[in-house]
């Protein structure tokens, strides 16, 4: 905790570096208040079967889940959806315009009763 998890179609990785994407996300998300870096994930998940809007095929989307513990209030998950937007925004503004493109972010909390992790990043991680 906090996941970050960019889900794109597949159609995006001939345009865009996917994972300079994720890490310009992982690093938008260590600016956020309470994201610990040791708790960071941050993935992406290409989706190969998709249909956006009118199902023209050179539309690409790009959607943005922070999973992140319950418990944070609506400002502090209000400035994460913000920032991780705009990263978002920034990382794929170079992208064509004439082609169809829809974006998004959700932060969703994740339950403490049923949440159960465990690392040894501590030790592992170089500061």
């Amino acid at each position: 905790m906090p996941h970050i998890i960019l889900e794109h179609s597949a159609n995006l990785e001939g345009d865009l570096d996917i994972n300079a994407l994720v890490q310009t996300l992982h690093d938008a998300a260590l600016t956020c208040p309470t994201i610990d870096l040791l708790a960071l994930r941050s993935r992406a998940e290409r989706r190969e079967r998709v249909v956006v809007a009118d199902g023209n095929p050179d539309h690409r989307f790009a959607m943005v889940t922070a999973r992140i513990l319950a418990g944070r209030s609506d400002a502090v998950k209000e400035q994460i959806a913000d920032t991780l937007f705009a990263a978002l925004k920034e990382g794929l503004s170079g992208l064509d315009p004439n082609r169809g493109l829809a974006m998004a972010v959700d932060v969703v909390e994740i339950e403490p009763a049923t949440f159960r992790k465990e690392h040894n990043l501590a030790e592992a991680v170089s500061t």
